[in-house]
């Protein structure tokens, strides 16, 4: 099944996240089919915290793939702050 998903990078301490389409067996931070966007939880100042594209979310998702629950909650915070 293919999955939407974090993969974890950045440094000890200092996470950053890119929002991945991967397979679901694949391990976290392995070989990614595409990457959709990133998440940085500690951006201070003018740095951007959230970055989708939507139209490659509900490109994967008409597709089938299935977002986490962590993805799917980040993509309501994004779409609020879009409105």
């Amino acid at each position: 099944m293919v999955t939407i998903r974090l993969a974890r990078g950045g440094a000890k301490k200092r996470p950053f996240y890119h929002i991945v389409v991967t397979d679901s067996r694949k391990r976290r931070d392995s070989s990614y089919i595409e990457r959709i966007g990133y998440y940085n939880p500690r951006a201070t100042g003018e740095e951007v915290r959230l970055n989708i594209e939507m139209d490659r979310f509900d490109h994967w998702c008409g597709h089938g793939a299935q977002p986490s629950e962590r993805v799917a909650s980040l993509v309501k915070q994004h779409q609020k702050q879009a409105a």
